[in-house]
């Protein structure tokens, strides 16, 4: 599987061929550099930063392999056949226009949310001297269990959720920028770190 890291530049329009004006999320894909190599998968690293700015066994690791820190690190499963060494950089030229990716990154927080926005309840009676609402109402299920079902959808917290977007069309491939355009939204806010990977169920196929 063919995976790189990035981040989520933002979202913006572009025009197809045939005319036709499609919204795509812009996210800068690597250069990211392979930390490291084991039996299964590869380290990755994305992002330069200021070595100050690292804990220490962080700090001696980059200078251990003579490599500028990266604050974002992921392992990422390894290529059947491709033999990788530590140094060498993946760009976003592993991807091509028509591939489809699938994009995975942490959701928006949206912090205390009630049923209804959470869950998308439908709410108690508006009339007739009504006045559960929004309410949570009866939760209860009498003596069997005698308890609340674990899992039961109650208000919260909302959002910071790994989240992964699948079958993305890629529709275009900017080398120069490292920066790659996909149809469509994907998790996250600005400048929120991705991680990239050619679709598990779809790929190279006609976007419908």
């Amino acid at each position: 599987m063919t995976t790189l890291l990035g981040k989520k530049l933002g979202m913006t329009q572009v025009i197809t061929e045939d005319g036709t004006m499609v919204a795509v999320t812009a996210i800068e894909t690597g250069p990211c550099p392979v930390l490291s190599v084991k039996e299964k998968t590869i380290q990755l690293g994305f992002d330069l930063v200021k070595e100050t700015s690292l804990a220490k066994p962080q700090r001696d690791f980059f200078k251990k392999i003579n490599i500028p820190a990266h604050k974002f690190i992921k392992e990422v499963p390894k290529v059947t056949g491709v033999e990788y060494t530590v140094g060498q950089e993946l760009k976003v030229d592993l991807f091509k226009a028509g591939d489809f990716v699938d994009v995975i990154g942490i959701s928006k927080g949206k912090g205390f949310a009630g049923g209804m926005k959470r869950w998308h309840w439908g709410g108690g009676p508006a009339t007739h001297g009504h006045t559960s609402h929004r309410r949570i109402g009866s939760i209860g299920s009498t003596t069997t269990p005698g308890r609340v079902w674990k899992g039961h959808h109650l208000p919260g917290h909302m959002g910071v959720d790994r989240v992964t977007i699948q079958n993305l069309k890629v529709i275009n491939v900017i080398p120069e920028q490292n920066v790659l355009l996909v149809k469509g939204s994907v998790p996250g806010a600005k400048n929120s770190y991705l991680i990239v990977r050619l679709a598990k169920k779809k790929n190279k196929q006609k976007n419908k």
